[in-house]
């Protein structure tokens, strides 16, 4: 993990943000953690599934998420209409770039997989500044 004096100067502050992962795939998950991590992120929430999702929400509101389009079959847009109502930005995650997503959901920003951290980086800056 980077310290805050080694921080890339090129990527966007992030510190003290509260996450949640919605990411079915352990070690693509734990990649997301390492990245926000890395970014200055001082709370980061991992869940696999639409039901442990709705009961983080619950527990305790994050400052932005990032969501797995594809949930080991299951779409995660139950997911992303519970954030929208509630005003927390969001980005999504596919293998499929922008055709993996529902044509309701297409303007929504998407980072494609796999990704760099950059990509990441700069989809949640936007998301963020938007909100």
């Amino acid at each position: 993990m980077m310290s805050d004096e080694n921080e890339d100067p090129s990527y966007p502050s992030f510190g003290r943000l509260n996450v949640l992962i919605v990411e079915d795939e352990a070690i693509i998950s734990f990649l997301i953690e390492d990245v926000l991590r890395e970014l200055g992120c001082k709370v980061v929430r991992n869940v696999a599934c639409i039901e442990d999702a709705f009961a983080a929400l619950d527990e305790e509101a994050p400052d932005v998420a990032v969501l797995d389009v594809n949930l080991d079959g299951v779409e995660v847009y139950p997911v992303a209409e519970r954030l929208r109502a509630r005003g927390i930005p969001f980005v999504f995650t596919t293998g499929y770039g922008v055709d993996g997503l529902a044509p309701d959901w297409a303007d929504r920003p998407v980072v494609q997989k796999p990704f760099r951290s950059e990509s990441l980086a700069r989809a949640l800056e936007a998301v963020i500044a938007e909100a």
